[in-house]
């Protein structure tokens, strides 16, 4: 079990017969600091703290590094670049002559449906948006899947490979949402020339989905859209014998860039690509899915087509039809993931924008009930705030105050 900073840090201390007030003295760090540290209060430090907090304690700076992910997870102030540190080194080992990396495990690796297992949980950790959990276990399992790939037979690479680019289209999409774009574009990156080595058409598509996103993330709409488009002709299927897989994988590219084009003032054409989205879901709909090649293009059908007709009136600007279209999403089990969070945020800015404060308000406290880290990283939702805060005119509620501290909201 990985152990915080903080944990580190008083099992050093006591070793060394300190209290937190000689610590202090010694460090030049402040007592409370220690203290907030020690008591998980703060779940991260600068590098400069902890060096000095090292170098009291005669220990190397390294020593003090512990699991950071929560303080990723919940974008704390000082996370970076210490919390992201070991997927760093995961999905981007140094290398030597030879090729040789520092970052690679030793004795062999655990055997491919032992891998299966890990990938499948740090897939339903992300998609419950418990980041900290995904970003822990994903660095070790990408050392695993590497090196199972490098001891695979000619038999048995290919599905070695599948493995991963599936792991390193999820730690791309995780990197996404905590805002390290350049780490995600080099595990997407990977991920893509994984998939294609290994002949799998679907993985490859989904990945380029994520790069798509990652596209948009970074303002490079007509990149974002050109690149889903361009792979979406490519992979076009038969939608009388394709799989559910080639069809999801097909849709999600539709889709990505029907939001493309909408951000880049082109509604007919987004519109257009949703309805072809949604003719792929009707179609999946009507057969049974199979699950292995669903993993990673999971929640694909014709509910998320519709929150995607949500998404595109709200980046047209028009809260009432978001709020007309959002009635109609199809019912049933609720969706898990960043999917259905995003469109409650669309349903909130709709809300907001027509002066309905308290129901904008209900809408995002329901979401930080549910996802309270994944909503702290969405600017969407600290513009939200900003504008109920700003549009009431009595002073702010305990709740609103609350939101407005979870996303990092000065109104």
């Amino acid at each position: 079990m990985t152990r915080t900073t903080g944990q580190i840090l008083a099992d050093h201390r006591q070793r060394a017969s300190l209290t937190q007030e000689q610590l202090a003295e010694r460090s030049g760090i402040s007592v409370e600091t220690i203290r907030k540290l020690e008591q998980g209060v703060r779940k991260s430090a600068r590098m400069d703290t902890l060096h000095a907090l090292a170098r009291a304690l005669g220990l190397p700076t390294s020593a003090l590094i512990g699991d950071q992910a929560e303080a990723a997870a919940r974008a704390e102030p000082d996370h970076r670049p210490l919390s992201l540190a070991e997927i760093r080194r995961a999905v981007a080992p140094v290398r030597g002559l030879g090729g040789t990396t520092l970052a690679a495990p030793p004795g062999e690796p655990p055997a491919p449906e032992v891998l299966r297992r890990r990938l499948h949980a740090a897939d339903r950790a992300y998609q419950a948006n418990d980041y900290a959990t995904a970003l822990s276990s994903l660095p070790p399992l990408l050392l695993g899947v590497r090196a199972a790939a490098g001891l695979a037979t000619d038999s048995t690479r290919p599905a070695a490979l599948v493995l991963v680019a599936r792991t390193l289209h999820l730690s791309g999409n995780l990197l996404i949402q905590l805002r390290a774009g350049d780490l995600a574009q080099t595990a997407l990156t990977a991920a893509l020339d994984a998939a294609e080595d290994a002949g799998d058409q679907v993985v490859a598509a989904t990945v380029v989905q994520g790069m798509c996103w990652l596209l948009m993330r970074q303002g490079r709409l007509a990149e974002a859209a050109e690149l889903a488009t361009r792979t979406a002709d490519q992979i076009e299927p038969r939608f009388s014998r394709a799989t559910p897989a080639e069809l999801a994988a097909w849709g999600w590219l539709a889709m990505g860039a029907a939001a493309a084009y909408a951000r880049d003032n082109r509604p007919d054409v987004a519109a257009d690509l949703v309805d072809a989205a949604a003719a792929a879901a009707v179609r999946i709909g009507e057969r049974a899915p199979d699950s292995e090649h669903l993993m990673m293009v999971g929640g694909f059908g014709s509910a998320r087509v519709q929150m995607q007709r949500v998404e595109n009136a709200a980046v047209a600007g028009d809260p009432g039809r978001v709020l007309s279209l959002a009635e109609v999403v199809p019912s049933g089990p609720t969706p898990v993931g960043s999917s259905w969070q995003r469109h409650r945020l669309d349903v909130a800015w709709a809300h907001a924008e027509q002066r309905q404060y308290a129901d904008a308000t209900a809408v995002l406290l329901q979401l930080q009930e549910r996802a309270p880290a994944w909503l702290r990283h969405q600017r969407y939702a600290r513009d939200i705030v900003r504008q109920i805060a700003e549009g009431r005119r009595r002073a702010m509620s305990t709740e609103l105050a609350g939101l407005a501290a979870l996303v990092g909201c000065t109104p």
